[in-house]
């Protein structure tokens, strides 16, 4: 009875022994706490690559973020917007109905970004915009909105002067679409040129997805315009810059960046070649840089797209903000956004009463030559 009783305390001993082997170093402390970010954005069709660059910012702020002593464990949750209104609201309920998402940054496109700011603001999640530039996005000043990016006046102001004064132009014929981000950019453009001087020839709006200007371009061609002003995107643009070269438009076509893209040059073809936007400059400093080094080392599939340095810091905005307020207030989080001053990436971040960012916007005019953009030499 003695011998069985000691085999059962041994086996006993050597169970607990065993038990305490496997347990991780420091799990004596409680683990870290899941959270989720969200990230919508076109990461499929003719804007991808702006959407599949801005996603690998926000992975890349999060992987950092995981990798070092951050007080909660992050997970992104990436969701395609692919460019459209209806789309992007279903992702954004996909969001705000995951208790598990305290906050998230999202889309490139204007009228995907109107459509998706009520979801969030009756959920009262902090939703910070990497890319879209129409004004009305935070002219509406919900509380829970911010953004990164400047608005599409800071860009069309110095390109409409610029057109006025380098490029010379008098008369200039105005093509956009007919979205919140089309008659946005064609206002501000006819308002800026107007005042720097010149004149607005024609103003043709017409609808998303449009295949067929040459009409348009036949009256243009007939009037005299001596530039095209485009304004929207990446699609309609290549297409619209093609057929001015098949009946014979020989006049510039000038834009902001919203088909600053390579897919337009594609798109374009050889038309492409002489086309000018403006551009946000690049600010170099040397946390831009490293962004750069750590995006490289890596290893993602796509390359940097304009906009992944926006992304980027708008998540380390979130994650900023997260580590000083925590996660059970989202009103509070919210404000922490909009009260931050943040030092990143893009410089120092700061946000007005609307949650416009407050940095200071100079632009480059970018031309397409030889088949790629480069920098138009002043």
């Amino acid at each position: 009875m003695l011998n069985t009783l000691n085999r059962r305390s041994l086996l006993a001993a050597l169970a607990l022994s065993a038990s305490v082997a496997l347990v991780p170093a420091g799990a004596g402390a409680q683990d870290k706490q899941k959270i989720k970010l969200g990230f919508i954005g076109p990461i499929s069709g003719g804007n991808a690559q702006q959407g599949l660059g801005a996603k690998n910012g926000f992975l890349l702020a999060i992987d950092q973020a995981n990798a070092d002593d951050y007080p909660y464990e992050v997970e992104g949750v990436v969701l395609d917007d692919a460019s459209d209104p209806q789309t992007g609201v279903g992702a954004a309920l996909k969001l705000v109905n995951d208790p598990e998402v305290v906050a998230a940054i999202g889309h490139w496109n204007s009228p995907v970004a109107l459509a998706t700011i009520p979801v969030f603001n009756r959920a009262q999640m902090p939703f910070i915009v990497w890319g879209a530039i129409s004004p009305k996005i935070t002219d509406q000043n919900l509380p829970e909105v911010t953004r990164v990016t400047p608005t599409l006046l800071a860009e069309n102001l110095p390109l409409a002067h610029w057109a006025a004064s380098d490029l010379g132009a008098k008369k200039i014929a105005i093509v956009s679409d007919t979205s919140d981000y089309g008659t946005g950019n064609a206002d501000a453009f006819t308002q800026f040129f107007t005042d720097a001087g010149g004149a607005i020839d024609s103003t043709d709006l017409l609808p998303v997805g449009t295949t067929d200007f040459r009409a348009v371009l036949t009256k243009i061609k007939d009037a005299g315009a001596d530039a095209i002003y485009f304004g929207g995107v990446i699609t309609e643009a290549g297409i619209l810059r093609k057929q001015e070269e098949e009946i014979g438009l020989d006049i510039p076509m000038i834009g902001i960046s919203g088909f600053y893209d390579p897919e337009f040059i594609k798109l374009a073809g050889d038309a492409a070649e002489g086309t000018m936007v403006s551009y946000p400059a690049a600010q170099s400093n040397p946390r831009l840089d490293q962004m750069h080094a750590d995006y490289d080392a890596h290893g993602f599939a796509e390359p940097e797209s304009p906009y992944t340095k926006y992304a980027y810091e708008a998540t380390n905005i979130l994650l900023t903000a997260i580590r000083e307020v925590g996660i059970d207030d989202k009103v509070a989080l919210a404000k922490a956004i909009r009260g931050m001053s943040h030092e990143g990436v893009l410089g120092t971040t700061t946000f007005d009463a609307n949650g416009q960012t407050e940095i200071p916007v100079e632009v480059e005019i970018k031309v397409v030559k030889g088949g790629e953009w480069v920098t138009l030499d002043k």
